[in-house]
């Protein structure tokens, strides 16, 4: 019996001590918890700010009111919870398992930059956008008709505008009714001009801008010859600003410029349509469908959209399937590639509502 109350007495003593260590280990976590170090932008490594913003390799952004910097990319580094403010610039520099590292100015204060570390699970780099949450029918401004609006701001009142995959896109795009631009073998580069020779008489075509640039090189590019409008088509640059435009000469007798259009032109011969598509130098993309005056050779505005949410990929890969289809190959409006990245290329497609022009 003596023996029995030893071993019931040890076996107590056992087990309240180890009762007893679970729970310092228990406390020692929570007050390691409560003793993590407050941090602040000055734990941060200080660095000189960008100020070419052509130096920065790829641009970060969220959706979250609030983010998480790291001073280290080590998930169990101190860190430090600040308000998320789309009008401050994340500039990522390299990419991480789990982090990408910025560069960042407090207060948009570029001698007070730090290096931080971000979370990829908070924060998408530029080339990773896609158009997943983005509102396709937002606008900023549109024309119809003649008629101008900007309190409109969504394009459901001309249509509707959705993301298709790239088969479909693929597959629409064999069914496109717009005319094929074809080179004019009469129209040759001679000098510094481009020439129109018909029955050994030349024509010069004189560009609508008379743009200079210091290595001496043009800056207008034959693009083609319109077989339905007999005009032909060159690709100019502006003096003004660095937007692109397409323009139009009549060269049968004299080079006059006839009209242009903002991106490469999408003709349908059956309705008399020029349009394109193009980027907006300021807000997202332009859409514009214009009727053409065969015997004043001007053009006027059936529709003029101005898309906020997207950027134009590749303009001359657009088309008409017909009167009212439209496809367009595009980016999200803050999408843009990094070294050895691409951008994730989406395609879209407007519905113009039936009879609408």
């Amino acid at each position: 019996m003596k023996v029995l109350n030893q071993f019931f007495i040890s076996s107590m003593v056992v087990f309240i001590g180890c009762n007893q260590q679970n729970k310092t280990a228990e406390t020692n976590k929570a007050g390691t918890e409560v003793r993590q170090k407050i941090i602040t932008f000055a734990d941060f490594k200080k660095i000189k700010g960008v100020d070419n913003v052509q130096d920065v390799p790829f641009q970060l952004s969220s959706k979250l009111d609030s983010v998480q910097f790291f001073v280290t990319p080590n998930k169990d580094a101190a860190h430090l919870k600040i308000a998320y403010n789309k009008l401050d610039n994340y500039y990522g520099f390299e990419e991480f398992e789990d982090f990408y590292s910025i560069h960042y100015s407090i207060n948009n204060n570029i001698s007070n930059s730090i290096e931080a570390f971000v979370l990829k699970s908070e924060f998408k780099a530029a080339f990773d956008l896609t158009l997943q949450g983005v509102d396709l029918y937002q606008i900023r401004s549109s024309t119809f008709k003649g008629s101008y609006d900007s309190k409109n701001k969504s394009f459901n009142k001309y249509g509707t505008i959705t993301e298709v995959s790239e088969q479909e896109f693929t597959a629409a795009f064999k069914n496109k009714i717009n005319e094929v631009l074809v080179k004019n073998p009469q129209i040759q580069l001679k000098g510094d001009n481009w020439i129109q020779t018909e029955n050994s008489k030349e024509i010069v075509i004189v560009q609508h801008e008379n743009v200079s640039t210091a290595d001496g090189t043009l800056s207008n590019e034959y693009i083609g010859q319109s077989p339905y409008l007999h005009l032909e088509v060159f690709k100019e640059n502006s003096v003004e600003t660095t937007d692109v435009y397409y323009s139009f000469y009549n060269v049968k007798s004299t080079a006059d410029f006839a009209l242009f259009t903002g991106g490469y032109p999408q003709i349908l011969p059956n309705k008399n349509w020029i349009s394109s598509i193009s980027s907006n130098s300021e807000v997202g993309s332009n859409f514009e469908i214009n009727k053409y005056m065969k015997q004043s050779l001007h053009q006027e505005t059936l529709l003029y959209v101005n898309f906020t949410n997207f950027k134009i990929a590749d303009e001359t890969k657009a088309f008409w399937v017909n009167n009212e289809t439209f496809y367009a190959e595009v980016y999200p409006v803050n999408s843009a590639p990094t070294q050895g990245k691409k951008q994730k290329t989406a395609f879209i497609k407007i519905q113009l509502k039936a009879n609408l022009l």
